[in-house]
């Protein structure tokens, strides 16, 4: 136990492993504060098909040679993400559900295509996992990824925090929030933005197939300890930090894939909520 803990405290005098913690921590209590609006909104689907849409505009920068991936990526998946609640809040030809398939999947596929096609590295099948499934991003990143991290974090707490009455409001019943004369179109586009900012950050921890569960697990997990939204929103980003925390610990220790860790370390919590609940009632 000594030894385990005198070689964690060694791995945490790199920067890269600090840097990898900031950002772990931060993308997964972002991840979790809009989770519980998307989970009860019904749009926790969104995860996955912006996430594939981020891959597809990453392979884009990966083919042009574009070394800030965000030019591209940020712009594409918040387009996406405004069409995406569009289609699942109103009728069109195209619903929701259809339009999420078509775009991820495709997005996904123009991806891969091109970097098979057009990508000038020698490792495809291992930038393709990287991207995937965030097997090694997190612990390359630099300072001023983290600087980005910490500034997009900042901006996404700090909006959920400020109109936090109005999405409590949208949350729950929006026609009725529209009745009483609130511009429910202004706050679903900012949810839409700050959804697409918070999939994109979080590819850089657990990959694009894997974004969904840092939304799902932890609002779940609260879920079922708790019944207020206030009370769901205060236990699931102390779960999303903490899973955050344990996994990437345990990722550095036994050399696992940080993000299936971290993710893995969710789904044990959530499982252990479940089995909680049942004892208490």
């Amino acid at each position: 136990m000594n030894n385990i803990l005198s070689q964690f405290a060694e791995y945490l005098s790199f920067p890269f492993v600090r840097y990898a913690f900031i950002a772990g921590i931060l993308i997964a209590l972002c991840s979790s504060l809009l989770g519980v609006t998307l989970v009860l909104k019904r749009f926790s689907f969104i995860g996955d098909g912006l996430s594939h849409v981020a891959f597809g505009a990453m392979a884009i920068a990966a083919v042009f040679s574009i070394s800030n991936e965000m030019i591209v990526v940020m712009p594409i998946t918040i387009v996406c993400a405004v069409f995406l609640l569009k289609k699942g809040r109103n009728r069109s030809k195209v619903q929701g559900d259809a339009a999420l398939a078509m775009l991820s999947t495709g997005a996904m596929a123009v991806g891969y295509l091109l970097l098979n096609m057009f990508s000038k590295s020698a490792n495809i099948s291992g930038d393709v996992c990287s991207t995937l499934f965030g097997s090694t991003s997190i612990l390359t990143l630099q300072k001023t990824d983290i600087i980005l991290c910490v500034i997009m974090s900042v901006i996404v707490i700090s909006i959920f925090i400020l109109f936090y009455n109005k999405i409590f409001a949208i949350t729950f019943d929006e026609t009725f929030t529209k009745a009483t004369g609130t511009n429910t179109e202004l706050y679903n586009l900012i949810i839409a933005v700050i959804t697409a900012v918070i999939i994109v950050l979080a590819m850089n921890l657990v990959g694009a197939l894997l974004t969904s569960a840092l939304i799902v697990f932890p609002t779940l997990s609260a879920m079922r300890l708790f019944n207020s939204f206030k009370s769901v929103i205060i236990a699931s980003g102390i779960i999303a930090v903490l899973a955050s925390i344990i996994g990437i610990s345990l990722s550095i220790v036994i050399s696992t894939p940080v993000g299936a860790t971290v993710v893995v370390i969710n789904a044990v919590i959530f499982i252990l909520c479940c089995i909680t609940k049942k004892i208490v009632h």
